[in-house]
């Protein structure tokens, strides 16, 4: 390549890869100067510099200009700095051109190795600035392998670990499968970025709800709060200021089709869509859906809450494992303790009786509400209690 090419080179390099050529050619003048001192054994003070359009390349031996030299490898006297240019004035540095002849070989392998070394530095920087944009946000990776207990997926140009605290427990990874993860974090490394994703942040279901429902990507439909067990069950509050706005329907939207695309994105996973309310009470027999709330009493002081629900919906309520109180507790922010009808009344439960507008508002409110995604377990659950009511009430007829 001469000179020519290589200008012409650099033009294109500073057009392709966004890298300014005046950082490259610093960058190779600098390491000329220490391959200079290194190859001939200089100990002066060495100038390169390269024509920025010729691509010449000059090595310079910098002298200041004295009355009397001590050291002749850096010192130069007045007089004869005045042979070089009249106007030379004691303190001044004259370049004194002593380019090797074989310096050309040594300028090429360098450059070389200067612009390979800012192409890999530019790529990660490149990068790391269209990676950093994307933290905290839901992209669509490929797996590509596992190491360890980690799985490796690729994210475009770069690859992201999905740690195996991150990942859903019980799901399969398949070589090449897509599947949306959350971007946990994006950092620099000597290496370039390294990117760290999830599959159980209570954030990638929010984020999913942005890109599947238009309301909440445009702000008409809130989404209050979100608790998540994941692989097994979230609940989600929703709000919208907006009166002619039914955020719960938007979410769900017809028959379950927009909640259905994220269910079935997180491997099945059961996602109950509540509407938020500013009263407690209301927000608090919301969250315990499906089950219906007969009263709710609530201590603000302790941020507690007392709930009564029917005899024969209270393993509903509170769910397998204690899963639906659970969730509703995160939900809500209230710590909450569930109780029968029966059992109220035998331990008194409620110090204070609600009234009874309030408890009939909230168990009209979870009647009027429809969860698509009730599981079946619970469905048969509520058909068998009612298959039992109904023989009780023949049997007595």
């Amino acid at each position: 390549m001469d000179r020519a090419e290589f200008i012409e080179a650099l033009h294109l390099i500073e057009k392709e890869k966004g890298i300014d050529k005046e950082i490259i050619f610093e960058a190779i003048e600098a390491s000329l100067v220490s391959a200079c001192k290194k190859n001939f054994g200089s100990n002066q003070n060495i100038k390169v510099m390269i024509d920025r359009e010729s691509g010449n390349v000059a090595c310079y031996a910098q002298r200041e200009v004295v009355e009397e030299v001590l050291d002749e490898q850096n010192e130069i006297s007045l007089a004869a700095a005045r042979v070089l240019n009249p106007e030379y004035q004691i303190g001044d540095v004259v370049d004194l051109e002593v380019t090797p002849r074989d310096f050309g070989r040594v300028a090429a392998q360098t450059a070389k190795q200067v612009v390979v070394q800012k192409f890999r530095e530019a790529e990660r920087e490149i990068l790391y600035n269209q990676y950093i944009t994307k933290e905290r946000e839901v992209v669509t990776a490929i797996v590509q392998r596992r190491e360890r207990r980690n799985i490796i997926v690729q994210m475009g140009k770069i690859d992201a670990v999905l740690a195996a605290n991150e990942q859903i427990p019980g799901e399969q990874y398949n070589f090449m499968e897509r599947l949306k993860v959350y971007v946990l974090e994006v950092k620099q490394t000597p290496k370039g970025p390294q990117i760290y994703v999830s599959r159980t942040h209570p954030e990638l279901v929010k984020r999913l709800f942005e890109q599947e429902v238009p309301e909440v990507h445009d702000g008409t439909v809130e989404i209050k709060s979100i608790a998540r067990e994941a692989g097994s069950r979230t609940k989600i509050a929703v709000y919208s200021k907006n009166e002619n706005v039914d955020a719960l329907g938007a979410c769900v939207g017809q028959n379950g089709c927009r909640v259905n695309v994220i269910v079935n994105e997180l491997g099945g996973e059961k996602i109950d869509v509540i509407n938020w309310s500013e009263d407690p009470k209301e927000f608090i027999a919301a969250a315990l859906s499906p089950s219906k709330v007969v009263a709710v009493a609530i201590n603000a002081a302790e941020q507690s809450a007392k709930v009564v629900v029917p005899d024969h919906q209270l393993s509903l309520a509170i769910g397998k494992e204690g899963q639906n109180a659970r969730l509703s507790a995160k939900l809500t922010g209230w710590r909450i303790d569930i109780k029968s009808e029966t059992q109220a009344k035998e331990t008194n439960f409620l110090a204070e009786e609600p009234e009874m507008d309030e408890a009939e508002e909230s168990t009209h409110q979870m009647d009027d509400e429809w969860n698509p995604l009730e599981s079946e377990a619970d469905t048969k659950a509520a058909e068998s209690v009612e298959a039992t009511d109904s023989q009780e009430l023949q049997e007595e007829a």
